[in-house]
């Protein structure tokens, strides 16, 4: 893989992704905080609490952000404060209050809850849609995780941010670095920047040029309920597929394939929801980092993903993402077996 280091592109310095930048800088560095301070190896997976509170204080500190930048947009989000606000969810609340304080001076429960509530937004002509943590098992496990956030435009994402604190340049794991904020515009090209330190320097990413089904890394999921498993493992039959799969948590496996370090991601039905739409927020940012990366995103019929429809990708059945030198065969050999 060769990348080299360039200077930002005036073309990218609109308030739009200077806005998209900043505020998925600093809610991925408020959940890095969460985690170091509330997720120990002792936690049991049924105390989902720090994850809990990570969620609510990245969507409220967007939420707060977007009103400073630009307060007359909808924003799209996963979250909304209605549980957050009865009683028995008291600790909660000051938790999440505790932590966005951090960030900002005068935090109160009842301005948290209306910037968590940002959310709530309709999806229009322009909009922004954030997945606050992506990757919720992997936060947990202290593993990849993402703040996810898109910009939307007649349908048609135009700039996507993941902010990644676990990986660096984009596609390596390390759990000690400065992360990556990877971010791609329309038109202009997928790049990634440190989360943390120097954030002066801008790498542009592309997609791999492998054609050979039987070389490509897949992306896969730690959890098999993401997809189904059993038409994953014969689509990599029928693609002959020899190399070992890529397993990561969350939207950062879009960076990776937009970095060159794989070649295919799918998101599969499965078995127990065979009628599932993702929602927009699980798709908006990464997919744009693979189409400007050079890659290609469709649903398993081979459509373009349609950002139309709401609050899920309602008109489109799963999603898979390639090199896009790779794409027609994925797309024949899951017609194949009926996926």
């Amino acid at each position: 893989m060769i990348i080299n280091e360039r200077h930002y592109p005036d073309s990218l310095n609109t308030a739009e992704v200077r806005f998209a930048l900043e505020a998925v800088r600093q809610a991925a560095l408020l959940v890095k905080i969460v985690q170091s301070e509330m997720v120990s190896q002792a936690l049991t997976k049924a105390d989902r609490s720090p994850v809990t509170i990570a969620d609510f204080a990245s969507q409220a500190l967007t939420g707060y952000l977007l009103n400073k930048a630009f307060p007359d947009d909808s924003l799209v989000g996963e979250e909304d404060s209605s549980a957050l606000q009865q009683p028995e969810e008291r600790a909660t609340l000051e938790g999440v209050v505790k932590f966005v304080t951090t960030f900002t001076p005068d935090v109160e429960p009842a301005k948290v809850c209306s910037w968590i509530d940002r959310g709530n937004g309709a999806p229009g002509k322009r909009f922004w849609t954030l997945d606050p943590i992506d990757g919720t098992k992997g936060f947990l496990r202290g593993n990849q995780y993402a703040v996810a956030l898109a910009l939307v435009v007649d349908a048609k994402v135009q700039v996507g941010v993941l902010g990644c604190p676990n990986l660096v340049a984009g596609y390596q794991s390390d759990f000690d670095g400065s992360g990556s904020l990877v971010f791609a515009v329309r038109g202009e090209g997928t790049w990634t920047t440190p989360l943390q330190g120097d954030s002066t320097t801008y790498i542009p990413l592309h997609v791999s040029d492998l054609d050979d089904p039987s070389q490509a890394r897949l992306l896969r999921s730690f959890e098999s309920g993401h997809t189904n498993v059993g038409e994953m493992e014969a689509l990599a039959r029928e693609l002959d597929i020899q190399a070992e799969p890529v397993r990561m948590d969350s939207q950062a496996k879009y960076s990776l394939l937009a970095a060159g370090a794989s070649e295919l991601y799918l998101r599969l039905l499965s078995l127990e929801q065979p009628n599932y739409r993702e929602k927009i927020w699980d798709q908006a940012a990464g997919s744009l980092l693979v189409e400007e990366a050079g890659g290609q995103v469709s649903d398993l019929d081979g459509n373009p993903l349609d950002f139309s429809a709401g609050r899920t990708l309602a008109r489109n059945r799963g999603v898979c993402a390639s090199n896009d030198h790779l794409h027609a065969a994925v797309l024949r050999a899951l017609e194949s077996i009926g996926a």
